[in-house]
């Protein structure tokens, strides 16, 4: 399996003391950036037309001819939240019968994507204590997130905040926030609590000694020396949403958001299965043999990952949660390396987060790249040798103070601790999306996104390798919510990414429709949306919610269509619908082929002043091909 740590930890979060040379590895993860290439199970994604897509019975049968086929023993486990069947591989395998196994799936043309189950781990950094006057992440001037201001607009009252971590260790500064979560972490031996699923996210704790947890790719123990507790979640929640004005400990940046504790990594990480099970459920999806979720989640923070781009599996989920109005929001990771190819960093549709030291510099470990969407801080943690003294400690002074506790091999007494890393950048986005999400409930995950990449200021510190849109500023972003609401100006678009040059930013797709494929060519940019020509029973939709229609003059969508087809005459075999709120607008078909990108207008006046949803719809029948090529859309 392939190993996802906490993004603080993952990397190890390097620290260097000015005064010794030593380095300060993250106590609490073991140091995973490199992926296994092993692995136990995979996850197989089935066109929604096979009947392994829907039936267990089915890809019961699949599994087990696919593993007579490679000579192995497979089994179907269970059904993921995003209707991925988990194929249990009867052993650990080695990468090439691994991939042999995959090769089998992979020539069966009912299956759209299949990919190992691989493991993650928590990413945080270690240190301790309980003053506001601590934070420097919320207020300074240098390089704080500029909170205070917010906090005249938005507290996060009515926002629930899922932490899918470590779980949860009670705490008197986050107890009166925690509403009811889960235990996903299946692997009982990683649970360390005696047993797998439950409706009981409490962390007890993922202390390890010395191989505990096997081997890496390179014959390495997991982890490679003895680790104390990490109460990784813990300490995220704290960050996001501790009581405030309570007399006590720290404030949290949304401190009157709910925190639902989503359990998912033990002593040994966790893995991608479980992860994409959190996922679906934290977001108000349905997940087999697990209750629903009667209190969904607003917004999803993940402190984890590992090596590795992301997956098909991790991508699916995260794109029905988006689709279900749940910001998403991701630490960068924790080597010192491209973000791009870390998991789930590299994901789309969600906010990838770098981290800042105390002077506003990306800080040494941090991940960087094009994949960034944002910085925030992450503190630094530093060796020292006070004057006089032989002895080297821990400076946790410029680290990020938060909700922790002191058991190292249990449960012990709650305190408060500095830790650094990616996984503490996070939280502050997190924090802040939840701040934006009451300031107006109306926002979209891609219009959060947006917002809160658009308010962001310059580093003051140096950045090398990219850092997103800078550091992010959260009382100019909640301000500019709140805002009079305006017309786009003459000539501007209501809609998010009308152009697709963000790729999926904005919206959402029950297929990888939004493409910059050069087999066909975008009407401008790179580009744009590639939907049907399956030459089979098929549907497709590419959506955005939540769009303000201009209130003034006589607004339209527009938007450019190619459409090339192998029917013939003038008979609808195939067609592509656009959907306004549900109801449908006009309808293109195999009729109106056409050898190039023709501009299609729709009038939109009795939408004016509105907030409408936009669905492209497309529908293809069992026999030839009809492509639809849509771009440059536009409400104005």
């Amino acid at each position: 399996m392939l190993a996802v740590t906490t993004a603080a930890l993952v990397g190890t979060g390097i620290a260097t003391s000015t005064a010794a040379p030593a380095t300060l590895t993250a106590p609490g993860v073991p140091a995973a950036a490199t992926p296994d290439t092993s692995a136990e199970r995979l996850i197989v994604g089935y066109k929604p037309q096979a009947p392994e897509a829907t039936s267990n019975t089915e890809a019961s049968k699949d599994a087990e001819a696919k593993g007579k086929k490679a000579g192995k023993d497979l089994g179907f486990e269970r059904r993921l939240g995003t209707g991925a069947a988990l194929v249990d591989l009867g052993a650990e395998l080695k990468a090439s019968s691994v991939e042999d196994v995959i090769d089998t799936f992979k020539a069966d043309p009912d299956v759209a994507y299949v990919v190992p189950d691989k493991r993650m781990y928590a990413t945080a950094i270690t240190p301790n204590d309980t003053d506001y006057q601590r934070q420097w992440d919320l207020f300074e001037t240098a390089a704080g997130m500029n909170v205070p201001p917010a906090w005249d607009k938005a507290t996060g009252t009515g926002i629930r905040v899922a932490v899918i971590d470590t779980g949860y260790v009670a705490h008197s500064d986050l107890a009166a926030n925690i509403i009811a979560g889960y235990d996903f972490v299946s692997n009982t031996y990683s649970a360390n609590d005696g047993n797998g699923r439950d409706n009981n996210p409490a962390d007890p704790g993922d202390w390890a000694t010395v191989g505990q947890c096997g081997t890496d790719s390179s014959g390495k123990p997991l982890p490679e020396k003895d680790r104390d507790n990490t109460w990784h979640g813990t300490h995220v929640a704290g960050t996001i949403a501790a009581s405030t004005n309570n007399t006590k400990g720290i404030a949290g940046i949304a401190y009157n958001a709910k925190i639902q504790p989503v359990r998912v990594l033990g002593k040994c990480g966790g893995s991608t299965s479980d992860i994409i099970d959190a996922i679906t459920w934290a977001s108000g999806g349905t997940v087999q043999g697990v209750p629903a979720n009667s209190t969904p989640a607003h917004v999803i923070n993940m402190s984890l990952g590992g090596g590795g781009v992301c997956d098909s599996g991790t991508q699916s989920a995260i794109n029905a949660a988006v689709q279900r109005g749940t910001t998403v929001v991701v630490a960068a990771g924790n080597d010192n390396k491209n973000a791009s190819g870390f998991n789930p960093a590299s994901c789309s549709n969600v906010i990838t987060v770098a981290a800042s030291d105390r002077q506003g510099n990306r800080a040494q470990y941090s991940n960087y790249g094009s994949i960034i969407d944002i910085t925030a801080p992450g503190g630094e943690v530093v060796n020292i040798t006070p004057p006089g003294s032989t002895v080297t400690q821990v400076d946790q002074t410029n680290g990020i103070w938060s909700t922790l506790n002191n058991g190292t091999r249990s449960v012990g007494s709650e305190n408060y601790q500095g830790y650094q890393g990616t996984s503490m950048a996070a939280p502050h986005i997190a924090g802040l999306a939840a701040l934006l999400k009451e300031a107006k409930p109306s926002l979209t995950p891609a219009q959060i996104e947006s917002v809160i990449k658009s308010k962001a200021r310059t580093l003051p510190g140096i950045c090398t390798g990219g850092c997103g849109a800078g550091l992010s500023d959260a009382g100019a972003t909640v301000a500019s919510v709140l805002g009079t609401p305006t017309d786009p100006a003459p000539g501007g678009n209501a809609l998010a990414n009308g152009g697709f040059e963000q790729g999926v930013t904005g919206w959402t797709q029950s297929a990888n429709i939004i493409t910059s494929s050069t087999q066909q060519a975008a009407h401008g940019g790179s580009w744009y949306a590639w939907m049907m020509g399956n030459g089979t029973t098929a549907t497709e939709t590419v959506a955005q919610n939540s769009i303000a229609v201009p209130s003034a003059g006589t607004p339209k969508l527009t938007f450019w269509l190619k459409t090339t087809t192998q029917e013939s005459g003038t008979t609808v075999y195939d067609t592509l619908k656009v959907k306004v709120n549900g109801t449908v607008l006009a309808t293109y078909s195999n009729a109106n082929a056409s050898t190039s990108y023709v501009q299609r207008s729709i009038d939109l006046s009795a939408y004016k002043g509105q907030t409408v949803n936009l669905e492209f719809l497309g529908q293809e029948d069992a026999y030839l091909a009809t492509i639809f090529l849509v771009d440059d859309v536009t409400i104005g």
